[in-house]
Protein backbone atom coordinates (compact mmCIF):
# COMPACT_ATOMS: atom_id res chain seq x y z
CA UNK A 1 0.00 0.00 0.00
CA UNK A 2 2.89 2.61 0.81
CA UNK A 3 3.10 4.47 3.70
CA UNK A 4 0.97 7.34 4.91
CA UNK A 5 2.21 10.80 5.87
CA UNK A 6 -0.65 12.89 8.19
CA UNK A 7 0.71 16.90 7.60
CA UNK A 8 -0.11 18.36 10.62
CA UNK A 9 -0.49 22.25 10.19
CA UNK A 10 0.96 23.75 13.44
CA UNK A 11 -1.29 25.09 15.76
CA UNK A 12 -2.49 28.69 16.97
CA UNK A 13 0.55 31.07 16.89
CA UNK A 14 1.20 34.07 19.29
CA UNK A 15 1.42 36.45 16.80
CA UNK A 16 4.56 37.93 17.21
CA UNK A 17 7.65 38.06 14.66
CA UNK A 18 10.83 35.81 14.64
CA UNK A 19 9.88 32.27 16.08
CA UNK A 20 6.89 32.67 18.68
CA UNK A 21 5.36 29.65 20.29
CA UNK A 22 1.37 28.69 20.52
CA UNK A 23 -1.63 30.37 22.40
CA UNK A 24 -3.27 28.67 24.98
CA UNK A 25 -6.06 28.11 22.83
CA UNK A 26 -3.37 26.62 20.57
CA UNK A 27 -2.20 24.25 23.00
CA UNK A 28 -5.62 23.31 23.43
CA UNK A 29 -5.54 22.36 19.09
CA UNK A 30 -2.50 20.72 19.28
CA UNK A 31 -4.04 18.61 22.69
CA UNK A 32 -6.83 17.60 20.31
CA UNK A 33 -5.06 16.50 17.78
CA UNK A 34 -2.63 14.36 19.77
CA UNK A 35 -6.01 13.07 21.06
CA UNK A 36 -7.55 11.79 17.77
CA UNK A 37 -3.73 10.28 16.52
CA UNK A 38 -3.67 8.11 19.21
CA UNK A 39 -7.23 7.26 19.22
CA UNK A 40 -7.69 6.78 15.74
CA UNK A 41 -4.48 5.95 13.77
CA UNK A 42 -1.08 4.04 14.13
CA UNK A 43 2.13 6.06 13.63
CA UNK A 44 5.58 4.96 14.04
CA UNK A 45 7.31 8.33 13.87
CA UNK A 46 6.74 12.45 14.32
CA UNK A 47 8.85 14.49 12.82
CA UNK A 48 9.07 18.30 12.60
CA UNK A 49 9.59 21.48 11.70
CA UNK A 50 12.27 22.97 13.68
CA UNK A 51 10.28 26.13 13.99
CA UNK A 52 8.71 26.36 17.90
CA UNK A 53 5.19 26.44 16.54
CA UNK A 54 5.86 23.47 14.73
CA UNK A 55 7.33 21.71 18.02
CA UNK A 56 5.44 22.79 20.24
CA UNK A 57 2.70 21.07 18.32
CA UNK A 58 4.27 17.84 17.99
CA UNK A 59 5.21 17.63 21.51
CA UNK A 60 1.97 16.02 22.98
CA UNK A 61 1.62 13.92 19.79
CA UNK A 62 4.67 12.11 20.34
CA UNK A 63 4.22 12.19 24.13
CA UNK A 64 0.91 10.31 23.66
CA UNK A 65 1.81 8.48 21.29
CA UNK A 66 5.06 7.11 23.18
CA UNK A 67 7.27 8.58 20.11
CA UNK A 68 10.32 10.62 19.79
CA UNK A 69 10.60 13.90 17.79
CA UNK A 70 12.77 14.31 14.95
CA UNK A 71 13.00 17.42 13.28
CA UNK A 72 14.19 18.33 9.55
CA UNK A 73 15.12 22.06 8.05
CA UNK A 74 13.41 21.23 5.09
CA UNK A 75 9.63 21.28 6.81
CA UNK A 76 10.30 24.69 8.06
CA UNK A 77 7.54 27.46 6.37
CA UNK A 78 8.19 29.23 3.11
CA UNK A 79 8.75 32.94 4.02
CA UNK A 80 9.25 33.89 8.20
CA UNK A 81 8.35 37.21 9.15
CA UNK A 82 11.59 38.32 11.17
CA UNK A 83 10.49 41.99 12.38
CA UNK A 84 12.90 44.40 13.51
CA UNK A 85 13.90 47.59 11.11
CA UNK A 86 14.63 45.11 8.38
CA UNK A 87 11.09 44.24 7.65
CA UNK A 88 7.36 45.43 8.63
CA UNK A 89 4.99 43.34 8.50
CA UNK A 90 3.06 44.84 5.94
CA UNK A 91 6.15 44.61 3.32
CA UNK A 92 6.23 40.90 4.94
CA UNK A 93 2.51 40.17 3.92
CA UNK A 94 2.89 42.18 0.83
CA UNK A 95 6.05 39.54 -0.20
CA UNK A 96 3.55 36.38 0.78
CA UNK A 97 1.16 37.79 -1.38
CA UNK A 98 3.18 38.23 -4.76
CA UNK A 99 5.29 35.05 -3.55
CA UNK A 100 1.85 33.12 -3.93
CA UNK A 101 0.52 34.70 -6.80
CA UNK A 102 4.63 34.11 -8.62
CA UNK A 103 5.85 30.76 -7.60
CA UNK A 104 9.33 31.84 -8.97
CA UNK A 105 9.22 35.09 -6.88
CA UNK A 106 12.38 34.66 -4.24
CA UNK A 107 11.08 37.01 -1.36
CA UNK A 108 13.59 38.79 1.10
CA UNK A 109 13.07 36.17 3.83
CA UNK A 110 12.39 33.01 2.63
CA UNK A 111 11.96 30.70 -0.73
CA UNK A 112 9.98 30.78 -3.84
CA UNK A 113 7.33 28.68 -3.77
CA UNK A 114 8.23 26.21 -6.31
CA UNK A 115 12.06 26.44 -3.92
CA UNK A 116 9.75 25.81 -0.67
CA UNK A 117 7.53 22.84 -2.59
CA UNK A 118 10.98 21.23 -3.86
CA UNK A 119 13.08 20.98 -0.11
CA UNK A 120 9.39 19.85 1.56
CA UNK A 121 8.40 17.12 -1.04
CA UNK A 122 11.88 16.19 -1.27
CA UNK A 123 11.72 15.65 2.70
CA UNK A 124 8.85 13.83 1.94
CA UNK A 125 9.91 11.23 -0.55
CA UNK A 126 13.20 10.44 2.10
CA UNK A 127 10.65 9.83 4.94
CA UNK A 128 8.75 7.61 2.37
CA UNK A 129 11.71 5.43 1.55
CA UNK A 130 12.93 5.37 4.95
CA UNK A 131 9.67 3.94 6.29
CA UNK A 132 8.17 0.24 5.64
CA UNK A 133 5.23 0.07 4.04
CA UNK A 134 2.12 0.78 6.14
CA UNK A 135 3.65 2.57 8.31
CA UNK A 136 2.10 6.14 9.27
CA UNK A 137 4.35 9.09 9.82
CA UNK A 138 3.32 12.67 11.27
CA UNK A 139 4.94 15.96 9.94
CA UNK A 140 4.30 18.66 11.94
CA UNK A 141 4.56 22.19 9.12
CA UNK A 142 3.34 25.27 7.94
CA UNK A 143 0.51 26.34 5.73
CA UNK A 144 2.46 28.08 3.61
CA UNK A 145 4.87 24.95 2.61
CA UNK A 146 2.04 22.53 2.63
CA UNK A 147 0.32 24.59 0.29
CA UNK A 148 3.29 24.72 -2.56
CA UNK A 149 4.12 21.15 -2.12
CA UNK A 150 0.21 20.47 -2.71
CA UNK A 151 0.25 23.24 -5.61
CA UNK A 152 3.16 21.18 -7.25
CA UNK A 153 1.89 17.71 -6.67
CA UNK A 154 -1.74 18.15 -7.86
CA UNK A 155 -1.23 21.35 -9.80
CA UNK A 156 -3.09 24.33 -9.35
CA UNK A 157 -5.73 23.93 -11.20
CA UNK A 158 -6.86 20.78 -9.47
CA UNK A 159 -6.30 22.04 -6.57
CA UNK A 160 -8.32 25.42 -6.79
CA UNK A 161 -11.02 23.08 -8.55
CA UNK A 162 -11.31 21.01 -5.55
CA UNK A 163 -10.28 23.39 -2.74
CA UNK A 164 -10.93 26.99 -4.07
CA UNK A 165 -10.20 29.44 -0.67
CA UNK A 166 -6.49 26.92 0.00
CA UNK A 167 -3.66 29.09 -1.91
CA UNK A 168 -5.37 32.48 -0.88
CA UNK A 169 -6.60 31.48 2.75
CA UNK A 170 -4.03 28.66 3.62
CA UNK A 171 -4.07 25.77 5.95
CA UNK A 172 -6.28 25.77 9.27
CA UNK A 173 -4.98 25.29 12.68
CA UNK A 174 -3.73 21.53 13.12
CA UNK A 175 -5.76 20.71 9.87
CA UNK A 176 -4.42 17.15 9.01
CA UNK A 177 -3.73 16.79 5.23
CA UNK A 178 -3.19 13.43 4.22
CA UNK A 179 -0.65 11.90 1.50
CA UNK A 180 -0.23 8.25 0.61
CA UNK A 181 3.36 7.21 -1.17
CA UNK A 182 1.81 4.77 -4.42
CA UNK A 183 5.47 3.36 -5.93
CA UNK A 184 6.64 7.43 -7.39
CA UNK A 185 3.85 9.29 -6.46
CA UNK A 186 1.69 10.62 -3.49
CA UNK A 187 -1.75 10.30 -3.18
CA UNK A 188 -3.49 13.27 -1.32
CA UNK A 189 -6.61 14.14 0.78
CA UNK A 190 -6.76 17.43 1.38
CA UNK A 191 -6.59 19.65 4.65
CA UNK A 192 -9.42 18.72 7.21
CA UNK A 193 -10.12 19.79 10.74
CA UNK A 194 -13.04 17.21 11.12
CA UNK A 195 -11.04 15.43 14.14
CA UNK A 196 -10.68 19.17 16.12
CA UNK A 197 -14.46 19.70 17.01
CA UNK A 198 -15.01 22.74 18.95
CA UNK A 199 -11.35 24.00 18.65
CA UNK A 200 -11.11 24.45 15.31
CA UNK A 201 -10.28 28.19 14.72
CA UNK A 202 -8.50 30.32 12.18
CA UNK A 203 -5.30 29.77 10.08
CA UNK A 204 -1.69 30.43 11.58
CA UNK A 205 1.31 30.25 9.14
Amino acid sequence: MGCLVLIVQHAEKDRLPGDPGLTEFGRLQAEATADWLCSTRSVTRVVTSPLRRAVQTSEPIARLLGLEVTTDDRLRERMNWEGGDEQTVEEFMTEWRRASADRSFVPLNGDSSRQAAVRFIAALDELAMNTADDDEVVVVAHGGVTVDALRTLLGDDLLIAQRPSLIDDGVPCCAITTLRRFRDRWDVELPSTDHLGHVTDHRSR
